[in-house]
């Protein structure tokens, strides 16, 4: 199996959109998709009719949008800089790298 680039509680910087060089942390993922969810960005309001059989309130709402993975980079926790993902073999284990400074993403 593939290993993710992203993990829920990733800090990201936005690269793309009208939220362009905001940071946030990664709230969920769908890898299958490589879509991320980051409160607070990508927002939209959805207009709700209230019902009586479904007890639903009506309002105007605000949720986030999914991310394509395409539209963040990862902060490296280390040189604080967004950088592409790299992976490394390391002890029968893969493990995400920053290309930029080259230490390792993941601590455990």
């Amino acid at each position: 199996m593939q290993k993710s680039k992203f993990k829920a509680g990733d800090m990201v910087r936005i690269t793309l959109g009208k939220d362009k060089g905001r940071e946030a942390k990664i709230e969920t993922i769908d890898s299958k998709k490589h879509l991320a969810i980051v409160p607070g960005v990508n927002i939209y309001k959805r207009h709700v009719k209230g019902g009586r059989e479904k007890g639903q309130k009506g309002g105007i709402y605000e949720l986030p949008r999914p991310l394509a993975f395409s539209k963040i980079a990862l902060v490296c926790p280390k040189c604080k800089k967004p950088t592409r993902v790299g992976f490394r073999v390391m002890e029968k284990e893969k493990v995400r790298i920053c290309r930029k400074c080259g230490k390792e993403i993941d601590t455990k």
